[in-house]
């Protein structure tokens, strides 16, 4: 019984697959990790389901409906460690959009029958219900730092995350500032790096796909923004993408709603 492996499970919330397809998309790293867990409960790869309790769960998507708030609650229960991966599932993701406005309105527009949908108010992070052992952040999130993040865990470490900001990937690379030399607005310099700086290497700004980074001075940059031109409602908006709900990001762009 000391041998056997830790049980591994993927869970998914309101969210578009994106990040579970990261995973898959992992291939010969997958593979090898396999070797040393079993994978339990994965209805995006795999028929076979087993029931808990699992040693590492995985949970994708925001808590978006009265049956996501059931159905974390019990995974919670189920979990030794539990883990966020992707915007939706650590800040509410694209659709806390929502959160600013009245959801109630939008099920009219959209549904012939609204009264037979049952949703919440607000797209919030899994954080917001129960507690979580580490949220790995990306809009989807880089599958390198997945497996690495489900590596630690296994052999009872800390995660080494980077947590330097998306202007330090642009250095690294020699890119020529998109701020500076295009007056294109850019989240860089408050977002927490993951993608090898993706966007501004083909001269468009950062749009903070893996949410704000530690310590981040979102004011300072609308500021800038404001300098090349940006009006309050654009600079608004530029905080208003994939990580919206997340705290600074939210703030920024409510402090710019007015």
């Amino acid at each position: 019984m000391a041998n056997k492996k830790p049980k591994f499970a993927v869970f998914k919330m309101s969210s578009c697959d994106g990040c579970q397809l990261s995973l898959l998309d992992a291939e010969d790293e997958l593979l090898e990790l396999l070797g040393g867990i079993e994978l339990a409960y994965f209805p995006e790869a795999s028929s076979r389901m087993l029931k808990g309790p699992y040693d590492i769960g995985l949970v994708e998507g925001s808590i978006t409906t009265p049956r996501n708030v059931e159905e974390i609650r019990q995974i919670r229960k189920e979990c030794k460690i539990l883990i966020t991966i992707g915007a939706c599932a650590t800040a509410g993701g694209i659709q806390a959009l929502r959160n600013w406005k009245d959801v109630k309105e939008f099920t009219k527009i959209v549904y012939a029958s609204p009264e037979y949908i049952s949703t919440l108010n607000r797209s919030l992070p899994v954080s917001s219900y129960v507690h979580v052992d580490f949220e790995l952040r990306g809009c989807p999130i880089n599958k390198y730092q997945l497996i690495e993040v489900l590596k630690a865990f296994l052999n009872h470490r800390k995660p080494n995350i980077a947590t330097r900001s998306v202007c330090v990937d642009c250095k690294l690379k020699g890119n020529v500032c998109v701020m500076v030399a295009r007056s294109t607005p850019c989240l860089g310099p408050v977002t927490q790096g993951g993608c090898n700086a993706l966007c501004p290497s083909y001269d468009r700004g950062c749009f903070g796909c893996y949410g704000p980074m530690d310590s981040t001075n979102t004011s300072s940059l609308a500021a800038e923004f404001r300098e090349m031109g940006e009006t309050n409602y654009e600079i608004m908006n530029v905080f208003r993408s994939y990580n919206a709900y997340a705290e600074p990001f939210r703030k920024e762009s409510e402090a710019n709603e007015k």
